[in-house]
């Protein structure tokens, strides 16, 4: 796999691989942590962990920046792993929230998920930026061997950025398994059991704000849990302690990872090179025409760049609905029950690993033929397989008749029960979209480092990131539509956003070919 790639694109991926295996552990449970530990509402744990998750994208370009700025990539991305180290240290205390303290616990928390952000920001795009420069200069090497050297050098780029992404999503795969793992152990070591509604109604029970259905239900799953109906002002206390004692122990696992990461780097970074350096020393001497001809041309690539961009938040607004509008139509219309939250997660990376390869033999095989494929076209056709999911999603919703989610959530168990789907749905669903994200983000990657000016490779991949924070930002339009609107009408307009995009990025293909030659 590794054969025809920079020799340090093993070590990079296997770092990136660590960070991202650790990172993974504390998102899969994020939202739904911050609901057990501090009895906030889905919407209030949502917006902290919607903010979280836009603040890593975007501190992703101020760390593009600062390495941009100061030429000290690997120095950038090393802090970077120590800050996000730290945050989940600070992460993995098992203080139990009480009324008494959470004014002070839950800000203290908010900061650790800074600090992981801050250094998420440092680490990420400019890990990338170097896997960009070993290509740039993997090509310069070849093109002193040959032409036709260098054209089979070029047609690794893209081959390489998805093997870089299937080590992601090796840690994305494994890392959703490992809270649930450990907080039923540590459930099951103070004889209890896991019941994802006992939180709640906990947190309902020790503020006195439990109604009398509520309390029927709480009494009832004490007894199905293991514990004592007797007390349960000291059951809901105990319960809450346990619960998320387990989770903070997941955190653990995150600390150790991102060293395991640092370690992996550190020891490898002799073999990493340092983009933007020998751009500088080669424009000395550069006469007043060729400068500006170089300008020019650094220019047409920012324009081409900034047009990917463009196209790239709708797909990140359309992709990230996975947390969001998807998870929400999972847990209302899907038959999910014996299947823990987190676990679903798990779906759209093990689709990336098994799909990677298939679609590199594909490619490969194009281009062995002398039909390659470039790779603003390839993005094009990720728009268009993403629409084919939504457009799964919405004729499968018209034909089964689904109202509004809304309306739906006041229906009767019964009613509710008989017009459930099969998992199956959501495993479609999940298909399409892993294939476009295959055909979109590593692809992404590898055209953003093809485009970048040497000497701007980190600020180039953090507004990469940086595009993915802004669809994010509009992440929230999703359940919008989807609580007001009959559900095929919110897949509708996915669908439209899709084609639109589809229709725009091959509209400036064969500008964007010419751009990245």
């Amino acid at each position: 796999m590794f054969k025809n790639h920079p020799k340090g694109l093993l070590l990079a991926a296997l770092s990136n691989m660590g960070e991202r295996f650790g990172y993974y552990i504390m998102n899969a449970v994020l939202a739904l942590f911050l609901c057990s530990k501090f009895g906030l509402s889905d919407g209030q744990s949502g917006f902290i962990a919607a903010m979280f998750l836009t603040a890593i994208y975007v501190l992703s370009l101020v760390g593009g920046i600062i390495a941009d700025r100061t030429q000290n990539y690997k120095g950038t991305i090393a802090w970077g792993l120590v800050i996000m180290a730290l945050g989940y240290v600070l992460l993995a205390i098992p203080i139990l929230a009480t009324p008494d303290n959470t004014s002070w616990l839950l800000p203290f928390t908010v900061f650790a998920l800074a600090l992981i952000a801050c250094g998420n920001g440092l680490f990420k795009g400019n890990l990338q930026a170097i896997v960009g420069q070993m290509y740039d200069n993997f090509e310069a090497k070849a093109a002193k061997e040959s032409p036709e050297r260098l054209k089979w050098a070029q047609g690794q780029r893209d081959a390489g950025f998805q093997i870089f992404y299937v080590f992601i999503n090796v840690g994305a795969l494994l890392a959703p398994f490992i809270a649930p793992m450990l907080r039923s152990w540590w459930l099951k070591v103070h004889n209890l059991t896991y019941n994802a509604d006992l939180p709640k109604l906990c947190h309902e029970y020790i503020s006195g704000n439990i109604d009398s259905q509520s309390m029927d239900n709480l009494t009832e799953l004490v007894g199905k849990v293991g514990g004592d109906a007797s007390n349960l002002s000291a059951f809901c206390t105990q319960y809450l302690d346990i619960f998320n004692t387990g989770i903070h122990y997941s955190f653990i696992a995150s600390v150790v990872t991102m060293l395991i990461s640092l370690a992996i780097f550190l020891f490898s970074k002799h073999l990493f090179p340092t983009p933007g350096k020998k751009e500088a020393v080669a424009t000395e001497g550069y006469t007043q025409e060729e400068k500006q001809a170089m300008a020019t041309e650094i220019k047409q690539r920012m324009y081409a760049l900034f047009a990917v961009l463009g196209i790239a938040v709708f797909f990140w607004f359309s992709f990230h609905q996975n947390g969001q509008s998807l998870s929400f139509f999972a847990r209302d219309f899907v038959k999910t029950d014996t299947i823990a939250p987190e676990i679903w997660q798990a779906v759209n990376p093990f689709f990336v690993i098994v799909l990677t390869p298939v679609i590199m033999w594909i490619f490969s095989m194009l281009t062995a033929k002398g039909r390659a494929i470039s790779t603003p076209r390839k993005i094009a056709y990720g728009m268009g397989i993403a629409g084919i999911a939504y457009l799964f999603l919405a004729v499968y919703s018209a034909t089964q008749g689904y109202p509004s989610a809304n309306e739906f959530t006041v229906l009767s168990d019964s009613a509710k029960a008989g017009l459930k789907a099969g998992p199956w749905v959501l495993i479609v669903t999940y298909f399409f979209l892993t294939v476009a994200e295959l055909f979109i983000s590593p692809l992404g990657l590898s055209f953003v480092s093809k485009v970048a000016p040497k000497h701007l490779q980190g600020l180039c991949q953090g507004l990469w990131l940086g595009a993915t924070a802004v669809g994010n930002g509009l992440l929230w339009i999703g359940p919008l539509m989807y609580n007001e609107w009959p559900i095929w009408e919110c897949w509708v307009v996915f669908l439209i956003i899709c084609l639109i995009s589809m229709g725009v990025m091959f509209y400036m293909v064969k500008w964007l070919e010419r751009v990245t030659q």
